[in-house]
């Protein structure tokens, strides 16, 4: 199964052209966006426009039309679309953006939303945990990774559950963008290396071939599991740097809090 699903020629060339007018169109507006915050007094910080459209180039890559079938392809295309493209995307603040850029009437229902329960559920570690972790468990040792071969339906939705999960599990670490309530710094490194260590299991195992439900031949599981487990340490290195410089202490609180520091992002 790769990421850019084997199709029709047809049906492909209509699904790659669809994903590459929605990528252009959200990189339109959002230097249209950023433009906008250039004339205001704070301005707009150049190096979130730049992070951003990395983003959207990287999950331009995985989602192009693959002319390989084979198991590293794939793992490649896994990793731009669940790790490295979510958080390019992530530094650029795009919720910041728009909330600084839109009418009220936008952004009014938008804060309610980012308040909300289902929002804190979405957002918390441990939902974000399994979600990444399990997703991962599920695609290479269940039969889901052939059933996804045989349906598009299927394997759109891997696809956006992978993304999601990922940008989602980015923001809750590093992510500069307002939201619900995150864990303190602490908490957010521990379970950063609940992730790394997950993801170093799976790929040993997919390198070892134990319990992988995957078709394919040895030596491509070797090389599959070697890039999730060194390339996606990379990516988890990087996030952990974003941690570092995204996070600000917040000083807004009371006398008896005050020296407990919290994190803030600090947008713009």
């Amino acid at each position: 199964m790769n990421v850019a699903h084997q199709a029709e020629p047809g049906a492909m060339s209509a699904g790659a052209l669809a994903a590459m007018t929605v990528l252009v169109l959200a990189a339109a507006i959002y230097l249209v966006a950023a433009r906008r915050c250039h004339r205001e007094p704070r301005g707009w910080n150049h190096w979130r426009t730049a992070s951003f459209l990395v983003g959207l180039i990287l999950l331009g890559f995985a989602l192009r039309p693959s002319i390989s079938e084979s198991f590293p392809d794939h793992m490649i295309g896994h990793l731009l679309l669940g790790m490295f493209a979510p958080l390019g995307l992530v530094l650029g603040a795009p919720m910041t953006l728009l909330l600084r850029t839109a009418s009220p009437s936008t952004t009014r229902p938008l804060v309610h939303l980012l308040r909300s329960r289902p929002a804190r559920i979405l957002t918390h570690p441990a939902f974000l945990l399994t979600a990444v972790i399990g997703g991962l468990v599920a695609l290479y040792f269940t039969p889901l990774f052939t059933i996804a071969d045989d349906h598009a339906a299927v394997h759109a939705a891997i696809h956006a559950h992978f993304f999601i999960s990922g940008y989602l599990f980015a923001w809750m670490i590093a992510g500069p963008d307002p939201g619900p309530d995150r864990p303190s710094v602490r908490m957010r490194i521990v379970v950063l290396g609940v992730a790394v260590l997950g993801h170093a299991v799976v790929a040993q195992l997919i390198y070892a071939g134990l319990f992988v439900a995957v078709d394919a031949p040895p030596d491509e599981l070797r090389t599959g599991g070697t890039l999730m487990y060194y390339w996606g340490d990379i990516a988890e290195i990087l996030l952990a740097l974003a941690l570092l410089l995204t996070w600000r202490p917040d000083h807004r609180g009371t006398a008896e809090n005050r020296g407990r520091p919290a994190t803030q992002a600090v947008p713009g």
